[in-house]
């Protein structure tokens, strides 16, 4: 299959090019990439490197997206590329998101050539094995994760125009930072996304994630679920970063003006990467947040990243009558109850995809 071409550059002027995957302008001369690292401009084309050459692969619960309402207890064959639009300090697989960087460090004049190699080393994925092979695993959906999966939305467009003939859903697990053109190319392909916002502070998005503002994450968590996309969203809490509860209120509000219904992940940090210097979340932050997205209206507020004591935080509940619904153990679902989307006690309708 030729890849897509839904992916495309936008001059804006002195110099300055958008790809249409994600909000940065980035300055992209021939044999050069953008912020992202993982497109080269080729006679003013924006080829994706990491087509087709997924560096992680794995068969993951739904749970692990996180998401809650989508399918749950199904598992979802995920993959990931190297590469990523912003640079967290805090990231959890920063050894694939952050690899074209390294590889700048590493050799600044002739990085190219040593990151491309480490592609070259990675197993070639076309959509059809993708798609193989989840059918053959039992999967209901691909996930596509572990770094940023906006910077090679091509590639997840063709696993998905394959994998809509064998019935399996599309999941993104984003940071938000897409361009509405990347939101328009994906509709239709992708059926659920998990957005982190990853706090409610510009400072925290300057400082440990490299990008210039919050803003564009919260347009694209509206705007997605303008398109049908399932929407559930995720906030990593690290304490002293974004773990205020003015903060946190602001943020629980917003997700209220949006959809009260709307799931919000609020999880556990642990010291990582380059912020080392935290200890990891306690569980009685979590729970807090927890209680001020209640406060706010939202009905669904899940902690996550936490001990299996605290999995009744997990516990899917109806808003209308109170009963525990779905309840969890880590990724194990033990208890099942909704039915036709409804409440199987007092039959009030519960917002998700459940079949």
């Amino acid at each position: 299959m030729e890849p897509s071409t839904a992916m495309l550059a936008k001059d804006a002027g002195k110099g300055l090019v958008q790809c249409l995957a994600c909000r940065w302008y980035c300055r992209i001369p021939e044999a050069q990439a953008g912020n992202c690292g993982v497109r080269v401009n080729e006679r003013g084309k924006l080829k994706l490197s990491v087509y087709g050459r997924p560096c992680a692969v794995h068969i993951d619960p739904i749970e692990k997206k996180p998401l809650f309402h989508f399918l749950p207890g199904s598992t979802s064959f995920s993959i990931g590329t190297f590469g990523c639009n912003f640079a967290c300090e805090f990231c959890q697989n920063w050894d694939i998101s952050q690899a074209p960087r390294g590889a700048r460090t590493k050799d600044p004049l002739k990085w190219r050539e040593y990151f491309q190699h480490l592609i070259d080393m990675c197993d070639e994925w076309p959509p059809e094995r993708v798609v193989e092979e989840a059918v053959r695993n039992g999967c209901k959906s691909i996930s596509f994760t572990y770094n940023e999966p906006t910077i090679f939305t091509e590639y997840a467009i063709d696993v998905m125009k394959v994998a809509r003939k064998k019935g399996l859903r599309g999941v993104y697990v984003t940071n938000g930072y897409e361009s509405h053109e990347c939101w328009d190319a994906i509709k239709g392909h992708i059926d659920a996304a998990n957005i982190d916002l990853k706090a409610y502070n510009k400072k925290f998005y300057t400082q440990l994630c490299k990008v210039p503002d919050f803003e564009p994450v919260k347009d694209s968590i509206v705007y997605a679920k303008s398109l049908g996309i399932h929407v559930e969203t995720t906030t990593l809490i690290i304490p002293d970063w974004n773990d205020n509860e003015q903060e946190l209120k602001a943020e629980a509000e917003f997700f209220a003006f949006v959809d009260k219904e709307m799931p919000w992940h609020v999880t556990a940090f642990h010291p990582d990467y380059k912020l080392l210097d935290k200890e990891p979340t306690p569980p009685e932050i979590l729970i807090k947040a927890r209680e001020i997205g209640k406060m706010a209206g939202l009905k669904h507020v899940y902690c996550g990243n936490v001990p299996l004591a605290y999995s009744d935080y997990e516990t899917t509940s109806c808003p209308s009558c109170g009963k525990a619904l779905i309840e969890r153990r880590g990724y194990d679902i033990v208890q099942m109850g909704i039915k036709g989307g409804k409440c199987r006690f007092c039959k009030a309708a519960i917002k998700g995809v459940w079949k």
